[in-house]
């Protein structure tokens, strides 16, 4: 990818639909836009042609921004983001992508240019329908499963007390580093905040 200045004009944030999956960790990029969408003002609504929950009007950049919540389950989360773009004429470095991820400690987020899916289902589905990696992302970390336990149950499990207020903190982080993003390109975003974290207490078993 060339030097040239990203400033996202969609932000996609993965999960699953369904109540079943509301602040699970896996849904984190659904808590993600949801919460962006309450500090823009934005209605998000139900769109059948994205397959996904859908909303756009104006970032802190006063320049129109578009939110997506891909209601495919999150293995086919592609389909909803080839869908929009090819609707909007987007090109995929302006999509930037929110997820989960197990490698990275609770408290953590990693913003990057591109790059591979490292093992998360969603993701693979929109590089595979994308036909690119070259698109930004910001990773949130849920941290491993304590002891080791089942990957599944702790993708899919709900943040316990302890990390609930946390992950509230790491969410206004990504919102800021996402209004960084707006303003003057995913790079500066990501020298400045990829060094931050939100401190966690140890939990003493």
């Amino acid at each position: 990818m060339s030097d040239e200045l990203i400033i996202p004009q969609l932000i996609v944030g993965l999960g699953n639909p369904g109540t079943k999956y509301d602040r699970t960790r896996h849904n984190v990029g659904f808590d993600l836009v949801d919460s962006l969408a309450k500090r823009w003002q934005i209605n998000l609504t139900d769109r059948k042609q994205f397959q996904g929950i859908y909303g756009e009007g104006f970032g802190s950049h006063n320049a129109k921004i578009r939110l997506l919540k891909p209601q495919t389950f999150m293995n086919l989360s592609g389909q909803s983001v080839r869908a929009t773009i090819d609707w909007f004429k987007l090109t995929p470095p302006s999509v930037l992508v929110v997820y989960d991820d197990l490698d990275l400690p609770l408290g953590k987020i990693r913003l990057r240019r591109s790059g591979s899916a490292g093992g998360h289902n969603g993701m693979k589905s929109i590089i595979s329908h994308l036909g690119t990696q070259d698109f930004p992302r910001v990773r949130i970390g849920i941290g491993k499963s304590a002891g080791e336990k089942d990957t599944i149950s702790h993708v899919l499990g709900k943040f316990s007390v302890v990390e609930t207020p946390i992950v509230s903190e790491v969410i206004q982080l990504v919102n800021d580093s996402i209004e960084l993003s707006l303003k003057k390109g995913v790079e500066q975003a990501m020298s400045l905040y990829n060094s931050r974290s939100i401190p966690v207490p140890e939990i003493v078993e």
